[in-house]
């Protein structure tokens, strides 16, 4: 079996079950594979724990480059496809981006690395906010970035417990008014 298909399976666990369930034990007895094959990848589950929220980082980042990269969308869609992504995994009983809300929280000393990788991914997503928001010269970015990532860890903590899907809508509703006034206030609109 693939590393990155043990750690599909690791993340998946972890979305389900949450942060107190990584163990590579219970990751043996859902892959078959002996604990010693597993213990020379990840000593401890907390290296398997950083190990997989390292590769759930990677993976976002490559979502959001794509995103970036897609000509036929316009920022505004590309600053929302990421609800429609959440959607999608939540339908699936998936709930990814929640793992770093969580992570911060049970790792609350900001020196942990895994503390760390997860701010590291919140600085992620508050850049790609920020570059598209640049990007449609919004009036002060960096305070409509700031609102915008709030609505999204809210959303995130929010389905961290609830794991409604009605909550996406209603957090990308929120971004949409977000942005929409954003560019209003930038077209004198607001005063």
């Amino acid at each position: 079996m693939q590393r990155e298909s043990i750690l599909d399976q690791a993340l998946n666990l972890l979305e389900q079950q949450g942060l107190a369930s990584n163990s590579l034990e219970r990751l043996t007895e859902i892959t078959k594979i002996p604990l010693s094959d597993l213990s020379s990848f990840w000593p401890d589950n907390e290296a398997l724990l950083y190990d997989a929220l390292r590769y759930h980082a990677q993976q976002v980042d490559i979502w959001h480059r794509q995103r970036l990269l897609d000509e036929s969308l316009s920022p505004q869609q590309k600053l929302l496809a990421r609800y429609e992504r959440i959607a999608e995994q939540v339908q699936n009983g998936r709930y990814p981006g929640c793992l770093f809300i969580a992570a911060c929280n049970f790792f609350p000393d900001i020196e942990h690395p895994i503390h760390q990788l997860a701010e590291q991914q919140k600085r992620a997503s508050y850049q790609y906010t920020l570059s598209l928001l640049d990007e449609l010269e919004s009036d002060d970015s960096e305070l409509v970035a700031t609102q915008m990532e709030l609505i999204l860890e809210g959303c995130l903590s929010k389905l961290l417990v609830k794991h409604q899907l009605q909550d996406v809508s209603a957090a990308k509703r929120l971004a949409e008014d977000v942005l929409q006034i954003s560019q209003c206030r930038k077209n004198g609109a607001l005063g």
